[in-house]
């Protein structure tokens, strides 16, 4: 096999793919109701690189549309999980905060997902996990960079 075959690039990020489709189901059964994935997404992306992003930024981010980022964003606000603040740089634009309510979501999400990496932990070998976490990590930050 050649370093540069495609068929191995397509394998791995097929895989990739299946297991967030399978992540995302075991996710959603544990949100709160209302809420999806997408939800979660932002709540963990804000808790990650901090709060006060712009709609933009965020849709940046998420490489998805300033339409479905602020949809998103909208259902957020609604369950009282993000507050939109006018952007002290531009008045035309609006900043996302993380209230109290969304970053306890977002632990009582982490919580109740417990069981299911409990029951994860016993039929698979969390050392081959701990392993490929840095391969994961180098090629998310490879993906974003060639990004932009």
């Amino acid at each position: 096999m050649r370093d540069n075959d495609p068929s191995v690039f397509f394998e791995v990020f097929n895989e990739i793919g299946i297991i967030e489709q399978l992540s995302r189901a075991i996710l959603e059964a544990r949100l709160p109701h209302g809420l999806i994935a997408p939800h979660f997404s932002v709540l963990n992306h804000l808790t990650r690189v901090g709060d006060g992003r712009t709609p933009m930024e965020m849709a940046r981010a998420f490489q998805v549309p300033k339409t479905s980022m602020t949809h998103t964003l909208k259902g957020l606000e609604q369950h009282g999980l993000v507050e939109m603040r006018p952007n002290p740089d531009d008045g035309r634009s609006k900043r996302v905060w993380l209230t109290e309510r969304g970053r306890e979501v977002r632990a009582e999400t982490i919580a109740a997902l417990g069981p299911d990496f409990a029951k994860l932990a016993q039929g698979f070998d969390v050392a081959q996990l701990v392993e490929m976490r840095p391969v994961l990590t180098a090629l998310r930050e490879y993906l974003d960079a060639a990004r932009d």
